[in-house]
This record gives structure tokens, C-alpha cells and sequence, in this order.
């Protein structure tokens, strides 16, 4: 089985280089908004007897109140708890129980709900998303209980590991003013201070059709699923008032700036530089996406090379385009290796950064981050699940879900001179923030250091 998979990606890769100068099959969807706003995207694939069913909401943690960071992903927990007409966990009866899965995540701009079933159970999904998003039983017991398995998640996922609040870190010190500055998981702090009607009040605000998109891809008959999508979401109300959006502006960078932060868990020195850049929906989209491969794509990648192979000062460097709504922020990582001063490490980055600004990038590695980005969002679409999360992805975040085939096209147009464009433009000094995290020790060493 193994050795089938590889043979499988070998051959898809290679199908992917030999194509990347033509144009990349579109996936083939329609798309229909419901009188109450809700908006519905279909892809009829008789592949495989399966369908896949998502539910966007456009809803992150950028939307959280003030001061209760985490509301949005606490909500994704309630969500497979009760409502009016199925008790809590039904929804995996409804999948796992007929050989199907289900799933959720929630990202800074959206909340997304998903699940893949056999075909002929495709009506009573459609029947269990209408109803949650509906009739959600948003009770005391259900909401102290997803609370503490999301205090958990924290401390599992940001308290535990050495460097689990290093992200946490980055993302609050590279924005000024807006939220994105705040994780999503939240903190404790501020889950313990929420509130029942705060919390029922966030599922009145977001939780409306008006503010979802139904995805639905595999085998299924259109019209049938029309008939369907039209009994059981059709007749949700839309509410009145309006949903509040996300307005706050994030001032540009103009100078340089470092923070040094001390941890007692970090074993060795990190180093974090972010830059400021466009929105997902920006044209430079592409060539960021293609800069950020070849600087930080694995350990093929340039940082991996000269940092950790070549020259021995880190145990690991990436080098991440994370582009949301917004706004992004292109983002460097580097665990030094042990006994590496900081300044040593920090200058052979800065000399990467100027080579690359310098010279550019060659052919050769634009191939290869072209190739396998490509390759990426291919595979990805050999599923129902991986067409409905590509078109899903496209009309929440992006805003229109032709995305998903325009997005593919524009990667096979990048040039070596758009990367480079885009390199000098976003990495400059002005919009450079440089992060040392280091161990506690180095803060005691320094106070006693005649």
C-alpha cells in the first residue's frame, strides 16, 4: 500500500511538471444564494459513492469580543453538542456510525464544519446542519463542559510544549490593533470570565444563514439536492439586524523594531521576524505564496540549508506566508542550535535575506515551489472532502469561491521577477519586527554580568 501511494505521488508530480504551463482542470461547480442569504455551492462528482457536506460560517477569531478570546472556537465544541430535536454527539452517529467522518476547525476569518458520509445518507446531513444552525441547545451543562476541554487543549497544546507560547507571542506582539493579535484557541483567563449569555449571544450574532455557505461535493442528483437544500434550509430566518464586521485598520509599519521576551520552559534561543503583508485576496498572493516555499518550504528550502546544514546554527528555520482576509504576515522561525549566540544567528538570516533580495531566485527553485504547490491543492482535490474545503476556503476567506481555479492558474503565471518584486517590497527594514525569545537563564546571566 505504501509503495502504491508513493508510485501515485511520484506520478502526480510528475504529471504536475509536465503540465505547468497549461491550464489545470477548474473544478466545476454551481452556486446559488437562498432568499434568506444563505449561500450554496454544488459539485456533482460520481467518482466514488461519497459526498462531502461543509458549513462555512464566516466567523473566526478575529470576531471575538473584547476581552473573551476563544468565543468562535469554543463555539465550533458547542456545535456537536444538543439542540432542540438530536441529543449531544448525534452527529456521529449520523457519520461515524455508517462508516463516514466529521470534523470542525476555526481559523482568524472562519468557523468550518465538515463531514464526508456514504451518498444515500446525504438528506439526514443536510437535515442535522440546518438543525444546528437553527436549533442549537446552548445549555449551562453543554457550555461548562466544552469550556474545560478547551482550557485543556490549551494546556495541552500552548502550556506543555516548550515553545507553545511562542506563537502566541508573535501573533500578539506583529499586530498593533487588530485582532488577529489574538490566538484562537483564547486563553483561560478569559474563558473563565465568558459567560452563558455571552455565549448566546455570539451563536445569535454569527450562527444566521445569512452568514453561511453550504458546500456540498460527490454523488448526489442536483435536482434532488435542490429539493433538499430547499426544505430544510430555505426556511430558517434571517435576522433583521446587521452582522457586525471587523473595521479596525492595522497601521503600517515605518521603523524597525525588537522585543525581547524570557521563557523558563525554552531550552534554547528563538528568533522570530515578521513583515506585515497584503490580504489573501491581494494579486501578490501567488509570488508570496511561491517566496515563502522556496525561503522556508521543508528542508530542501534555503533557511533549512544555510542555517541548519550548512553553516550549524539552528536546529530548525521556516520561513511561513500566513495571508487571511485582512490582512497577512510573512513570518520566520528559528531555533538556534546549542551554544549559538543570537547575534551570530540573527546576522547569517540577515545575509539570506540580502542575497536573496540581491540576486532573486532562480528558475530552478520557482520549478520546484510552483511544482509543489500545485501538486498540493491537486491531491488535495482527489477527495470530495478536498474539492468542497477548496471551494469553501475560496468564497468564505477569499470572498468568491472561482477562487479556487483562479488561485491555481495564477500560481503556473509567477515569474523569478514577481517573487523578487514582492520580496523587496514586504522585506524591508521599516516593516521588519524582530523577536528573541530566549531561556529565563539568559535573563539571570545578563543581571549579573559585571
Amino acid at each position: 500500500m505504501i509503495a502504491f501511494r508513493l508510485l501515485t505521488a511520484l506520478a502526480l508530480f510528475a504529471s504536475v511538471t509536465a503540465r505547468a504551463a497549461d491550464s489545470i482542470p477548474p473544478l466545476k461547480f454551481q452556486q446559488r444564494t437562498l432568499a434568506n442569504g444563505l449561500q450554496w455551492i454544488w459539485l456533482e462528482d460520481h467518482a466514488t459513492p461519497t459526498v462531502a457536506v461543509q458549513v462555512w460560517y464566516r466567523v473566526g477569531s478575529k470576531d471575538d469580543p473584547a476581552g473573551r478570546s476563544g468565543f468562535a472556537h469554543l463555539f465550533e465544541h458547542l456545535m456537536f453538542k444538543s439542540t432542540k430535536r438530536m441529543p449531544n454527539e448525534f452527529l456521529d452517529r449520523l457519520t461515524e456510525d455508517v462508516g463516514g467522518e466529521n470534523n470542525a476547525f476555526t481559523q482568524d476569518d472562519v468557523t468550518a464544519y465538515h463531514e464526508t458520509i456514504p451518498a444515500n445518507h446525504l438528506e439526514r446531513l443536510l437535515w442535522a446542519e440546518a438543525e444546528r444552525l437553527s436549533a442549537l441547545d446552548v445549555t449551562e451543562a453543554n457550555f461548562l463542559t466544552e469550556r474545560d476541554v478547551v482550557k485543556e487543549e490549551f494546556r495541552q497544546s500552548v502550556l506543555a510544549p516548550p515553545y507553545g507560547e511562542f506563537g502566541e507571542f508573535i501573533l500578539k506582539k506583529s499586530f498593533a490593533v487588530h485582532p488577529y493579535r489574538r490566538p484562537t484557541i483564547g486563553n483561560i483567563a478569559e474563558l473563565e470570565a465568558s459567560s452563558l449569555e455571552e455565549v448566546r449571544a455570539f451563536h445569535t450574532t454569527f450562527y444566521r444563514p445569512d452568514n453561511a455557505v453550504l458546500v456540498v461535493a460527490g454523488d448526489f442528483e442536483p435536482a434532488q439536492l435542490q429539493r433538499w437544500v430547499d426544505q430544510y434550509f430555505a426556511p430558517l430566518t434571517r435576522p433583521e439586524s446587521p452582522i457586525p464586521r471587523v473595521t479596525v485598520q492595522e497601521p503600517r509599519r515605518s521603523a524597525e523594531q525588537r522585543i525581547r521576551e524570557y521563557d523558563a520552559r525554552v531550552p534554547l534561543p528563538a528568533i522570530a521576524v515578521t513583515y506585515l503583508a497584503p490580504p489573501i485576496a491581494s494579486d501578490e498572493t501567488p509570488a508570496l505564496t511561491l517566496l515563502a516555499s522556496i525561503l522556508g518550504g521543508g528542508e530542501s528550502s534555503r533557511l533549512y540549508q544555510a542555517l541548519v546544514y550548512e553553516k550549524e546554527l539552528a536546529q530548525s528555520a521556516d520561513f511561513s506566508a500566513d495571508l487571511r482576509s485582512d490582512l497577512g504576515l510573512l513570518t520566520t522561525q528559528l531555533v538556534l542550535a546549542s551554544g549559538v549566540p543570537v547575534a551570530k544567528a540573527e546576522a547569517a538570516l540577515r545575509e539570506e535575506f540580502a542575497r536573496l533580495l540581491e540576486k532573486g531566485v532562480s528558475e530552478a527553485e520557482l520549478t520546484t515551489a510552483r511544482n509543489q504547490a500545485l501538486l498540493g491543492h491537486l491531491t488535495e482535490r482527489e477527495t470530495n472532502s478536498g474539492k468542497a474545503m477548496a471551494l469553501g476556503y475560496a468564497a468564505t476567506v477569499i470572498g468568491d469561491p472561482e477562487e479556487a481555479n483562479r488561485s491555481l492558474t495564477a500560481l503556473e503565471k509567477v515569474s523569478a521577477a514577481d517573487v523578487l518584486a514582492v520580496a523587496r517590497r514586504y522585506l524591508t527594514d521599516p516593516n521588519r519586527l524582530t523577536i528573541e525569545y530566549l531561556p529565563a537563564t539568559m535573563k539571570t546571566k545578563a543581571k549579573t554580568k559585571p
